[in-house]
């Protein structure tokens, strides 16, 4: 049943048949780099919406420094700033850690709707250390921005090995979301070199949660 809830930790607006891309990550804190890269998932894959998953915490990180997700939810959204981009801490709602349960979960909870990841290409070259990478990739199509920097290392990377099968030609990105996975489209356009990190070096970060 489609559904809609206002809360910073619920689910945002679906609907069956909506074309739906999840962006993750920690957005500690969130930069025009995250809003490029959704503008160009929006326009390039024929998206209705993209959600930004803003996540508790992530395993591959250390948390000193992380701003509380409330926090990082509402300055995730200030950003967004556009109808069609959704910042939600869904995962705390629903208990979530790990990318590969939070997509099984939302695919279960929402059924008819097409759901695509989304990642810059810094990501694709750690794809491999994530949990249980190989069953995300056979769960829903993966959409790979392009990032400066990291364009030739990404491609050439084991995740991209295992994925070359099921790339689609880039003028076909908008056929990716009803692809059935493993399937992959990398994306070229407008790139960005903002980075979290940067922005917390340069003293532009959020206020760290308590205790951290």
């Amino acid at each position: 049943m489609p559904g809609r809830s206002p809360g910073g930790r619920a689910l945002p607006a679906w609907a069956p048949g909506l074309r739906i891309g999840l962006f993750g990550g920690s957005f500690n804190p969130p930069h025009e780099g995250h809003r490029l890269a959704s503008l160009t998932a929006l326009k390039r894959l024929g998206l209705d919406r993209v959600w930004w998953i803003v996540t508790p915490g992530n395993p591959l990180k250390r948390h000193d420094g992380l701003a509380d997700l409330d926090t990082r939810v509402a300055a995730a959204r200030r950003l967004a700033d556009h109808p069609r981009i959704a910042a939600t801490g869904v995962e705390a709602g629903i208990g979530m850690r790990f990318t590969v349960d939070t997509i099984r979960h939302l695919k279960a909870r929402c059924p008819g709707v097409h759901f695509v990841w989304i990642m810059g290409a810094d990501n694709l070259l750690q794809l491999p250390r994530w949990r249980r990478w190989r069953e995300l990739v056979a769960l829903v199509p993966v959409a790979v921005v392009d990032r400066p920097g990291s364009t030739f290392r990404s491609l050439n990377g084991r995740a991209a090995a295992v994925l070359a099968p099921g790339r689609l030609r880039e003028s076909d990105a908008a056929l990716l979301p009803t692809r059935q996975p493993p399937a992959f489209v990398y994306l070229h356009g407008p790139r960005s070199s903002a980075s979290s990190t940067a922005l917390r070096d340069a003293g532009l970060g959020l206020v760290p949660a308590r205790g951290t």
